[in-house]
């Protein structure tokens, strides 16, 4: 075979292992270059290794394989297996047999949460776990802790907002109570509503968490530090949401977030949304955060929830959540994680940037949220005396009645 020959065969060898080599196991492509070789004749080996990258000594391996089957001398081999068992470079913790228990011992000492639970994690980097495991004389990479680590079950974790305190032993009991006058209230086809204040947000150039799409290098900058703007102080959005509606009101204060305040929004959701869309309501359930604001203790809020009762002219049944569990109110997870989302990497710049992000909010279950900025002023530490407390028409519940109560119009 003269030179022209050798090159147009070591050809036809490349394109014919391109044409399979995506098809191929380890074993097969190993076998197939093997016969290439054996075919080309004298020189076989360089030409297939050239053609196809493949090591000359695996071109060797293969050679052999393949006579070994040719004569019927080849062991038993598994078809899924690509090297005989035992074959390759044995793990790290085969060659050093301490390394995964020294390096479990390592990290126990910063484990944190349930020891009974399937996966953990570790205060350590895996840098300082690198180096800590080369003081004690082992050979590792990151990379191989990484893996080690996962192994063992830890992965990387940030830290999650789940504790909420003792319990209270009626917990599900006002759970339930709060769902059955939910019930009963939507199959009248009566209004009810979820109330909350939304985190108070700093308004101003100041840096939101998130990321939105823009151009490259067309980031919006903002301030440094997030020291509070004396003229644009902060907002207090006050969300009412209508649970079977599926429509919102948020009032976004400038002052203080009081009772008054609180109840402020509602009445203007009423006046805005509420009375047009329940015409022939005699009735109105409110779902409530046990504190805050509208909170049950809050003589501030019962006070103002009886002068919109008289102006309504119909009973308000107020249910507050049982401590410590405001993120189970519906308002959060139907309404105010949605304007986070939609407002995320924007820098809320002025108080009507915000209403107008609020309002621009909606979801692909047809949320519609409405919003106007509230700047009336609220002062703080208003008290309630005794004899104004005694003019609300209060009529606790027999469970529960500092949780669930009614307040009717003073005139019945």
């Amino acid at each position: 075979m003269n030179r022209a020959d050798r090159k147009r065969a070591e050809s036809k060898i490349r394109e014919r292992h391109q044409a399979l080599e995506s098809t191929l196991t380890e074993r097969a492509r190993r076998l197939f270059v093997a016969g290439e070789a054996l075919a080309f004749g004298y020189g076989g080996i360089a030409a297939a290794a050239r053609a196809t990258g493949m090591a000359p000594s695996a071109i060797g391996r293969g050679i052999a394989e393949v006579r070994s089957i040719e004569d019927g001398t080849a062991a038993p081999m598994d078809p899924t297996r690509s090297r005989r068992p035992g074959a390759g470079r044995k793990k790290a913790t085969e060659k050093d047999p301490t390394l995964l228990p020294d390096l479990q011992a390592l990290v126990e000492a910063t484990t944190r949460g349930d020891p009974e639970s399937p996966l953990l994690w570790t205060a350590r980097s895996q840098r300082n776990i690198v180096e800590a495991l080369a003081a004690q004389g082992h050979s590792t990479s990151m990379k191989m802790v990484s893996s080690l680590l996962k192994q063992l079950g830890y992965s990387l974790q940030a830290n999650r907002k789940r504790l909420e305190g003792a319990q209270h032993p009626d917990r599900n009991a006002q759970f339930e109570h709060i769902n059955e006058t939910l019930r009963l209230q939507l199959e009248a086809n009566q209004p009810a509503i979820s109330v909350d204040t939304k985190k108070k947000e700093l308004v101003g150039s100041y840096k939101n968490d998130g990321r939105e799409l823009r151009g490259k290098g067309d980031a919006d900058d903002v301030n440094v530090h997030d020291f509070i703007d004396p003229e644009q102080g902060r907002a207090t959005p006050y969300g009412v949401y209508d649970i079977q509606g599926n429509e919102a009101w948020v009032s976004v204060g400038l002052s203080h977030d009081t009772g008054e305040f609180a109840v402020q929004s509602i009445r203007t959701w009423w006046n805005e949304m509420g009375a047009f869309r329940y015409p022939d309501a005699n009735s109105l359930v409110i779902i409530a955060d046990g504190g805050g604001s509208n909170g049950y203790r809050l003589r501030l809020w019962k006070l103002e929830l009886q002068g919109l009762v008289d102006e309504l002219g119909f009973p308000v049944t107020v249910c507050h959540l049982p401590p410590g569990t405001s993120k189970w109110n519906k308002i959060e997870h139907r309404l105010f994680s949605f304007i986070t989302q939609n407002w995320r990497g924007k820098p809320l710049v002025t108080h009507q940037v915000i209403v107008n992000l609020i309002a621009a909010t909606t979801t692909k279950a047809g949320l519609t949220v409405r919003s106007r900025l509230d700047d009336r002023v609220y002062p703080k530490g208003r008290r309630v005396t005794d004899k104004q407390l005694a003019l609300v028409n209060l009529s606790p519940d027999v469970f529960h009645g500092e949780w669930n109560y009614t307040i009717q119009p003073t005139c019945l």
